[in-house]
């Protein structure tokens, strides 16, 4: 039970920010105080100027909405914008470092802003190109706030989906967690159509709507989402052995090195040799190891050896106007 008076309203109001209706009953019951109490803890959010709106029924809900201006003690407006704005690039662009409790705060961010402000972010948004790294594909932020929604309230969420060979389905699910690897943004959820738990890349899905249905979060097969994406994408792609000897350092070489590739050798002062399991397209391994920036030579598999040979050349052309010549 929370005694405290304004810690348990900071805790009421962060309920409130996730976009969902709450019921009366359910906040008592998180907070461990009477109805009466949430009541009263939602009029002193009102006098402070946070929208809070009321619907009538047995049990009667609350619910945070946009209103005429921020607020009050937040945030202002250029603030408010430069994080909104800021979290729809990175949201929608899967850069690194962005992750689910990002989205999770855009989705809190956008249900308060007023319209006045909503329509400055959209204006910026739209007149902005960000520049990224990767090849992951664009995600509209308002897909991701669906799902982060979804995620955070324990609701039952229905898409369309775009399979990798094309194919077209409609998917009822219990989102568990978003993921980004980086390059692309997934979505770990239990399917209750295949009665089995998949990952969906979120470029390939369409048309997000949170159902209302309400669930008990499901106990996941691995410890985290991350290592479930993790397991399900060596499933789905082919591994392979990768041996590569670079003629650099072994501290050197580790330093530019992706951690999930694993740890080079030291074979002499100058020189290391790299072994380790990866399911990633060759041609796609052919440009990460060139970018380390370290000449190397592939003792394995054969076909990187070909990919590395065939970006090899592809770069000779380009450098030479495709004639030998500089």
């Amino acid at each position: 039970m929370t005694t405290d008076t304004p810690a348990r309203l900071l805790t009421l109001l962060s309920l409130l920010q996730t976009p969902r209706e709450w019921p009366g009953g359910e906040l008592a019951d998180r907070l461990g105080v009477s109805r009466r109490t949430i009541r009263r803890d939602i009029d002193r959010l009102r006098e402070l100027g946070y929208p809070v709106q009321a619907t009538l029924g047995a049990d009667g809900g609350y619910r945070l909405v946009a209103g005429k201006a921020m607020p009050p003690l937040v945030l202002d407006d250029e603030e408010a914008v430069a994080i909104a704005v800021g979290l729809r690039a990175g949201a929608g662009h899967a850069l690194e470092g962005v992750d689910e409790a990002s989205v999770r705060a855009l989705a809190k961010l956008e249900q308060v802003l007023p319209g006045r402000l909503r329509h400055r972010v959209s204006t910026l948004q739209a007149a902005t190109t960000p520049l990224t790294s990767g090849d992951g594909a664009t995600i509209a932020p308002e897909i991701l706030i669906v799902m982060a929604s979804t995620v955070a309230g324990h609701e039952r969420l229905r898409f369309a989906y775009r399979a990798a060979d094309g194919t077209e389905s409609r998917r009822v699910t219990e989102p568990y967690r978003l993921v980004s690897t980086g390059r692309r943004w997934y979505l770990v959820a239990y399917d209750l159509d295949r009665e089995d738990w998949r990952t969906f890349r979120v470029d390939r899905v369409s048309d997000p709507f949170a159902t209302g249905a309400r669930f008990a979060p499901r106990e996941l097969p691995t410890g985290s989402a991350a290592e479930y994406l993790r397991r399900s994408m060596y499933r789905a792609q082919e591994s392979y052995e990768l041996d590569v000897t670079f003629a650099a350092p072994a501290g050197t070489v580790a330093a530019r090195l992706p951690g999930w590739l694993g740890t080079p050798e030291p074979l002499d002062e100058g020189t290391c040799r790299l072994r380790a399991t990866v399911s990633d397209a060759k041609e796609w391994m052919a440009v990460r190891l060139a970018m380390l920036g370290h000449d190397f030579t592939v003792r394995a598999p054969q076909e990187l050896v070909d990919a590395v040979r065939e970006l090899g050349g592809r770069m000779s052309r380009a450098a030479t106007g495709g004639n030998g010549s500089p």
